[in-house]
């Protein structure tokens, strides 16, 4: 119950910051995203930039992630997981942090995508006994971004390499809409190209509450129906984003 009480308090919080900020500022314009649900893309936060991300995944689990705009074109941040942190189990876990990295190095023109190279080290589905995620981090990555054919649609892609052991090669896509800076409508295909490690097709939608606070619905891994190769469950898995931005 304590930590139910925290998570509730916590998520009250946030929102109300979002607002105050708001106030103070007056007409705000929305950030550009940095990512979808999974999937990155060229977007970066603003020199003196700061996030807050939230994500509570299935089994009760949340990701605590910090991102900060260190230079015009560089975000640095880290992220951890804890597993059972809400409910009534007590046998929560917190599992190492990570690292990522994000250098936007062109801003884009007029055929050619805004280009970003990056390294997340997140992964998914911590196997305690193989201490390692079943889901691996993204890795090394380089990402493209570029709105096309009509105003609010944007597509992403790239490719990134999880595993430097095996040197597999993975490609994302990802397409996002965003309607008057008040929702987004997201579908991604993510970890194509080899069946090693199965293709995700993810969806969702995002609220922008504020501009500065921004609340994601979405589901993982729709349609899966296979095990990893230990025998862990695949299944879709509903997820909750919370993001909150602001400036130092």
């Amino acid at each position: 119950m304590k930590k139910l009480n925290a998570v509730l308090a916590l998520l009250l919080l946030v929102p109300a910051l979002a607002a105050g900020k708001d106030k103070d500022a007056g007409e705000a314009v929305v950030i550009p995203d940095v990512e979808m649900i999974d999937v990155p893309t060229a977007g970066i936060l603003d020199y003196y930039g700061f996030t807050v991300k939230t994500r509570a995944y299935s089994g009760g689990g949340v990701i605590g992630a910090l991102n900060f705009g260190v230079q015009e074109r560089l975000n640095l941040g880290a992220s951890m997981a804890v597993d059972k942190f809400i409910g009534s189990d007590p046998g929560i876990k917190m599992r190492r942090p990570e690292i990522h990295v994000k250098f936007r190095f062109y801003d884009g023109g007029y055929y050619i995508p805004a280009m970003a190279l990056g390294y997340d080290g997140q992964g998914y589905y911590y196997n305690p006994d193989a201490k390692k995620y079943l889901e691996k981090g993204r890795g090394l990555y380089l990402v493209g971004s570029k709105e096309i054919g009509v105003p609010g649609l944007a597509l992403h892609g790239g490719l990134s390499v999880s595993d430097f052991d095996k040197n597999y090669l993975f490609s994302f896509l990802g397409l996002n809409y965003t309607l008057e800076d008040k929702v987004a409508f997201m579908v991604e295909y993510d970890n194509m190209f080899h069946e090693d490690d199965p293709k995700r097709l993810n969806a969702g939608i995002r609220f922008y509450v504020t501009p500065y606070f921004q609340l994601d619905m979405a589901a993982r891994e729709i349609g899966a129906d296979k095990d990893f190769s230990n025998g862990w469950p695949r299944k879709t898995e509903r997820i909750v984003q919370m993001r909150y931005t602001t400036s130092f």
